[in-house]
């Protein structure tokens, strides 16, 4: 695993981690030797890991719940892929059911294509300009 840290592009500076048992001391001490801060979250403040949890619900039943990961590279391929989705096509409840990222300006008319996402388990809608 500290093969992988040394080449990672941008470099990891941070690891943040809730207080669970199965994060031992020896854990931590390998993201150290790399030069990596371990930020423990608070005790007893149940929403601060509360996004993340949110979005890895979200990936698990959206997309990694309905495929077969063959290995590491077909593993970034797909997370890539889906991150895309994620931030500038999928609508989100807290932003009103607005997109983060509008890479595209939305018309109100003309016909309506489906575009297949991670060879079509997801599947995304949007208008063509008329």
């Amino acid at each position: 695993m500290t093969w992988e840290l040394e080449v990672c592009e941008p470099s990891i500076r941070f690891l943040i981690r809730d207080n669970d048992k199965k994060f031992t001391q020896a854990f931590d001490t390998v993201f150290r030797s790399e030069g990596i801060d371990v930020v423990p979250t608070p005790y007893r403040a149940p929403n601060t890991n509360a996004f993340a949890a949110r979005w890895i619900r979200s990936v698990r039943t959206e997309c990694l719940d309905k495929l077969l990961i063959i290995n590491q590279a077909h593993l970034r391929r797909v997370m890539r892929e889906y991150v895309v989705f994620f931030n500038t096509a999928r609508p989100h409840q807290g932003l009103d059911q607005l997109i983060p990222v509008s890479k595209r300006d939305l018309a109100n008319t003309g016909p309506v294509r489906c575009r297949a996402v991670l060879g079509d388990i997801i599947h995304d809608y949007c208008r063509d300009a008329a």
